[in-house]
């Protein structure tokens, strides 16, 4: 079936035809498929050029951890719900065995940030607040689907300027979150499809959690057998 042919059966009212129903669902079907591949595809793409960078991060965060830090998480829109979603991982570990870690993402305090908004502009939302809990063995994270969002660059300033360490997830080309040199460790995933993006950073912050749970209790061990030789 040619693109015309499938659009004509998804929109029939466009080309003055009735809707056929088996041809509807088959090409609903092919777009499952054709989609369900590119987020597999993305994925592995991204996985394939970014593995050792993800690791990296990891060992970031948990160089923090260690230090007594915390992470500050923050984003806008959907990106926001990821910020939300990766500081409940580290708040609430799913394994047995795994300890609680400090983890506050900063779209949460709804009347700090509608009166930043307000008074000086949505821009300093972030910057804000991580001029006043960011500590200088602390990590922010920070999530954008086009790597362009004012208030995170914001963000990852002050926390350049106050010593933070950082990681960025976005999508593109990067943006200017790549392109600024203000992110100590930033993530592109390489489309222009904002879901694909968003999927493959669920992907990311969830193995993300894995490996600084796993790096802190190599950690763990190698103090006990210190303490023990």
């Amino acid at each position: 079936m040619s693109d015309d042919e499938r659009l004509e059966s998804l929109y029939p009212f466009l080309h003055a035809k009735a809707k056929d129903s088996t041809s509807e669902n088959a090409a609903l079907l092919e777009s499952v498929r054709q989609k369900s591949q590119y987020s597999v595809d993305v994925k592995q793409a991204f996985f394939d050029a970014s593995a050792q960078a993800l690791v990296d991060a990891a060992q970031t965060l948990a160089d923090c951890y260690r230090r007594g830090g915390k992470l500050l998480s923050m984003g806008n829109g959907g990106s926001s719900c990821d910020a939300s979603h990766v500081a409940v991982e580290f708040q609430h570990p799913v394994t047995a065995g795994r300890p609680s870690l400090p983890a506050f993402n900063l779209v949460n305090d709804n009347a700090f940030f509608s009166a930043v908004a307000n008074d000086v502009g949505v821009q300093h939302v972030f910057a804000r607040q991580v001029e006043a809990h960011g500590r200088r063995e602390d990590c922010l994270i920070g999530f954008s689907t086009s790597g362009n969002s004012a208030n995170l660059i914001a963000g990852f300033r002050k926390a350049r300027e106050l010593g933070l360490a950082s990681i960025g997830f976005a999508g593109g080309d990067g943006g200017e979150m790549l392109s600024s040199g203000l992110v100590d460790h930033c993530l592109v995933v390489d489309t222009d499809s904002i879901h694909r993006v968003q999927e493959v950073h669920v992907a990311c912050y969830h193995i993300l959690w894995d490996l600084t749970h796993t790096l802190l209790a190599d950690h763990r061990g190698k103090l006990a057998e210190e303490t023990s030789s």
